[in-house]
C-alpha cells in the first residue's frame, strides 16, 4: 500500500504513504492509544481473574471459609439480596446519602479554597482554626452529630460532607495559589475587576487542582455514608454490613463490600467523565 519515489535532492528512494492509506487508516496516533487501552483492559481483567480464582482455591483449602468466604458463595448471598429485595433499597439509600454529602463537601470546600487563595488575610486568620478541625477524628463526630441532628438523613449526609470538604478545599487552595499572577496583573491594568480577574483567570486556572480534589473525595463521601449508616441506620449499603457482620455472614459482609466497592467506582468514573467534559477546552497531553 506504499509507493516508491525518487528523492530530487539525492537520487535517494523513500517509501511515502499511498492516498487508499490516507483515506482510510486510521492515525498512528490514534491506533497506539487503542493498543495501549487494550492492553490495560486486558491486564485488568487477567488480575481479576487471577485474583478470584486464587481466593476460590484458597476457600476451604489453605483457609477456612468461615474467614473468607468464596467469590461463589459471595455471589450466591449477592443474588439472595437481590431476591430478597434488598439490594436496590440499600443502594440507593447510600447512593442518595453519599451524592448530597459530596456535593455539600465540595460546595463548601471550593468555596473556602477560593476565598483563602484570593485573601492571604483570611487564609493567615482562620488557617489554625481549619487545621484544628481537621485534627479531630471524624468518627468522634458521629455520637455528637446523632445528638444534634438524629438519626436521619441529616447526620450521614453531614459526616461525609465532613471527609469530603478538606480533600477538596486544600486541592482548590493549592490550585488558587499556583495561579500565574502576572496574568492577574494584566488583566487588572486592562481595567478588569477584582471579580473578574478570579472569575475570567483564578477559577479556570484552579480548575484542574479542584477536579483532582473531586475524584479523591469522592471515596471518602461513600466512606462516610456507610459509617454513618453502620451507626444510625436501619437502611443502606453500611447496614447491610452491620447485620450481616454481626450474624458472622462472611459471604454477606463480602457481597455488601463488593457493591460498595462497584459504586464507588461508579461514582469515580462519572467525576472523571465530568472532568473530561469540563476540561476540554485544555491541549492534549502525552
Amino acid at each position: 500500500m506504499t509507493e516508491t519515489t525518487l528523492n530530487a535532492t539525492g537520487g535517494k528512494r523513500i517509501d511515502t504513504a499511498d492516498p487508499v492509506d490516507e483515506v482510510f487508516l486510521v492515525d498512528p496516533s490514534i491506533r497506539e492509544r487503542r493498543r495501549r487501552t487494550l492492553i490495560v483492559t486486558v491486564a485488568r481483567v487477567a488480575l481479576t481473574l487471577v485474583a478470584l480464582g486464587s481466593w476460590e482455591l484458597a476457600s476451604g483449602r489453605l483457609v477456612s471459609e468461615f474467614w473468607i468466604s468464596s467469590p461463589g458463595a459471595v455471589w450466591s448471598a449477592l443474588v439472595d439480596f437481590a431476591g430478597e429485595g434488598q439490594l436496590l433499597p440499600a443502594v440507593w439509600a447510600t447512593l442518595v446519602e453519599t451524592a448530597l454529602g459530596f456535593a455539600a463537601g465540595a460546595a463548601a470546600g471550593i468555596a473556602v479554597g477560593l476565598l483563602f487563595g484570593v485573601s492571604s488575610l483570611v487564609a493567615r486568620t482562620l488557617d489554625p482554626f481549619l487545621v484544628a478541625f481537621n485534627s479531630i477524628p471524624r468518627v468522634a463526630l458521629i455520637p455528637l452529630f446523632i445528638l444534634w441532628f438524629g438519626i436521619g438523613l441529616e447526620t450521614k449526609v453531614l459526616f461525609a460532607a465532613t471527609l469530603v470538604f478538606f480533600p477538596v478545599f486544600m486541592n482548590t487552595f493549592a490550585g488558587a495559589r499556583d495561579v500565574d499572577r502576572d496574568l492577574i496583573d494584566v488583566i487588572r491594568v486592562m481595567g478588569a475587576s477584582r471579580f473578574d480577574a478570579v472569575r475570567q483567570v483564578l477559577i479556570p486556572s484552579a480548575l484542574v487542582w479542584v477536579f483532582a480534589g473531586l475524584r479523591m473525595s469522592v471515596p471518602f463521601a461513600l466512606i462516610g455514608a456507610v459509617v454513618a449508616e453502620m451507626f444510625t441506620s436501619n437502611e443502606g449499603l453500611g447496614y447491610l454490613i452491620s447485620v450481616t457482620a454481626n450474624q458472622y455472614d462472611t459471604a454477606g459482609s463480602f457481597a455488601a463490600l463488593l457493591v460498595t466497592t462497584v459504586l464507588g467506582l461508579a461514582l469515580t468514573g462519572a467525576v472523571s467523565l465530568l472532568e473530561r467534559r469540563t476540561l476540554r477546552w485544555r491541549p492534549a497531553t502525552a
